[in-house]
């Protein structure tokens, strides 16, 4: 089934690429850094300079570090101050999630959180993917106060996982919605949308751009050895993909909103 609006948001990390988001035609972002390590908290800087871009919602991940998604109480504190400020600076609403040891959504804390959020939208972001039951933990998420929640379905990516994300769509029930998110390309998202009846998706059409940066000592690197030769990697949002993306939702009935 083809919805009559699906509506999109673009994973940025700069106001560059809020920018060419919307050029594109795309009416929301999610605005972070550090993809590479599936995106952190961005900075207040650059919060201000993407909300000033305009004519855009702006989403901002919330998340102080790589790696798990048990916090301490200590950067608990620091994710309260963060949706602080981007509540602050403007900001349309928040991504964030706290999971529990045992793979389940942590209660309390994802409660201060949205709570501390109000009156901006909260978004649970693919630690949803991590989770054991992922209907309970939906349920979960719609008692909080989540406007959202992104997933790929458990999978690699939102095709492999499209059973889930619909299994999750019907269960939802219009309550909380289901943000399919996970290698979203022009060629897949037609097929993507029909088998899931999703009516939201989340992407991020970066591509790598070669640095002009000149570097005499090829020995010193910034990045650990697991990273080597990616410290001088650069890359944006760009402005053809989105557009594809959007191109293919035409070509198959689902309007981009």
């Amino acid at each position: 089934m083809v919805t009559p609006e699906v509506r999109v948001e673009v994973c940025v990390e700069s106001a560059g690429g809020a920018r060419a988001a919307r050029a594109a035609g795309a009416r929301r972002v999610e605005l972070c850094q550090a993809l590479g390590v599936g995106g952190l908290t961005p900075s207040a800087g650059a919060i201000a300079a993407t909300v000033a871009t305009g004519a855009l919602e702006v989403v901002v991940l919330v998340r102080p570090r790589g790696g798990d998604f048990l916090y301490t109480h200590e950067q608990l504190d620091v994710m309260q101050r963060d949706v602080e400020c981007a509540r602050e600076l403007g900001a349309r609403g928040v991504a964030l999630g706290c999971l529990t040891a045992e793979g389940a959504i942590d209660e309390p804390r994802c409660a201060r959180l949205i709570e501390g959020a109000r009156p901006m939208e909260v978004t649970f972001h693919r630690a949803f993917d991590h989770v054991r039951q992922p209907e309970q933990a939906l349920e979960v998420l719609v008692r909080l106060g989540a406007a959202r929640v992104l997933t790929s379905g458990q999978a690699e990516n939102a095709l492999d996982g499209r059973a889930c994300i619909a299994s999750l769509v019907r269960a939802a029930r219009g309550r909380i919605e289901v943000v399919a998110a996970g290698g979203i390309r022009a060629e897949n998202v037609g097929e993507l949308v029909r088998a899931t009846g999703v009516r939201a998706l989340h992407f991020s059409a970066a591509t790598r751009r070669a640095t002009s940066a000149h570097r005499p000592n090829t020995r010193v690197r910034l990045a650990s050895a697991a990273r080597a030769g990616e410290e001088d990697a650069l890359w944006e949002t760009d402005e053809a993909c989105v557009r594809a993306v959007l191109a293919s939702l035409r070509a198959v009935g689902g309007e981009p909103g």
